[in-house]
């Protein structure tokens, strides 16, 4: 039986790369964060400098542990509010490797954020220019041997290849003591990613990333009279040929203690826990998955921390300061 399950992954996945390499196909490539609600950095730029501090953001998913090459995502977001001819901005920095078949991605972009009060509301509007760089590892390449495959099928690489492109995310976010919400349009320019075995090689494979359009929105709730907090959100992604939606409810206690559930569509069932630990966040999701992969996965893990490192509010405090203070 297990002879038989590998020859399936083995023919399923050269299939899929034949297609991917062949026929260039739009790809989606942002991963599907089931933490998109404390990851809004991950998906919008415009998020950048939203708190009075210094925020930093690690995390990974390691998606569908039991397969082999199965989709694996680290990141890291860091961004701070900074004030330019009294002009309130948000500056940051993300940075993402992921690995997901025989491709590996790299991808790292400079975000800015402009900001406009209006009441006790924030708008902001964000970009994020940077670089997307990708390799296929053609040289672990397994074609089926059968009268069914040609095992030198000129579409696939059988030599490591690997290209890079610009790429850029634009996004509007807005924040209300009550609630927040944003949209963004991940990698506008749609590059194409030219992969060679050598900068000097005239001949390539294209793979063509799509764009992706991504709404968000969440709220916090507190409930009367106890120290316990409602935070419901929800997130509705969409490309060219394909779109998903994912909803969220975290219960925190005492702004230290978080517990939730959230569900995908037609995909994953999760479950969440964290602890806010002074200026740290530490949590951890599992994705069940409720689709026909069930039967060949256990889930999804997700691990993530956060940390803070609060400034001076310089318009209440008259006095200038040379260093950040921890508060």
């Amino acid at each position: 039986m297990t002879v038989q399950l590998n020859d399936i992954r083995r023919l399923i996945a050269a299939i899929t790369l034949s297609v991917v390499v062949a026929f260039g196909i739009n790809a989606q490539v942002d991963a599907a964060m089931s933490h998109f609600w404390t990851a809004q950095g991950y998906y919008n730029p415009a998020a950048a400098g939203n708190l009075n501090a210094i925020h930093l953001q690690l995390g990974s998913r390691m998606q569908w542990v039991d397969f082999k090459h199965a989709p694996m995502t680290f990141y890291i977001t860091a961004d701070m509010p900074y004030k330019l001819l009294e002009q309130r901005m948000g500056v940051g920095l993300k940075a993402e490797f992921e690995r997901i078949g025989l491709y590996t991605n790299a991808r790292i972009g400079a975000q800015i954020a402009w900001k406009r009060k209006i009441g006790k509301s924030m708008l902001s509007v964000g970009i994020q220019p940077g670089i997307f760089s990708q390799t296929f590892r053609g040289k672990e390449v397994i074609m089926p041997e059968d009268e069914a495959h040609q095992g030198n099928d000129e579409a696939i690489p059988k030599q490591d290849v690997s290209g890079t492109a610009f790429d850029a995310n634009v996004g509007v976010y807005f924040t209300h003591p009550k609630f927040w919400a944003g949209f963004s349009v991940t990698h506008v320019t749609q590059p194409t990613i030219e992969l060679k075995v050598s900068r000097e090689s005239v001949d390539y494979y294209a793979f063509n990333v799509s764009r992706g359009y991504y709404f968000m929105g969440g709220s916090n709730i507190p409930i009367n009279n106890t120290l316990f907090e409602i935070q419901p959100s929800a997130m509705f992604a969409m490309t060219q040929k394909a779109w998903t939606a994912q909803v969220a409810t975290v219960l925190r206690y005492n702004r230290m203690f978080n517990i939730g559930v959230g569900y995908r569509h037609k995909d994953a069932a999760t479950a969440f826990i964290g602890v806010n630990l002074k200026d740290a966040y530490i949590g951890y999701a599992y994705d069940y998955p409720i689709s026909a992969i069930s039967k060949a996965t256990f889930g999804s893990h997700e691990v993530f921390v956060t940390y803070k490192v609060k400034l001076e509010n310089r318009e209440k405090n008259k006095n200038k300061q040379k260093s950040i203070r921890l508060m």
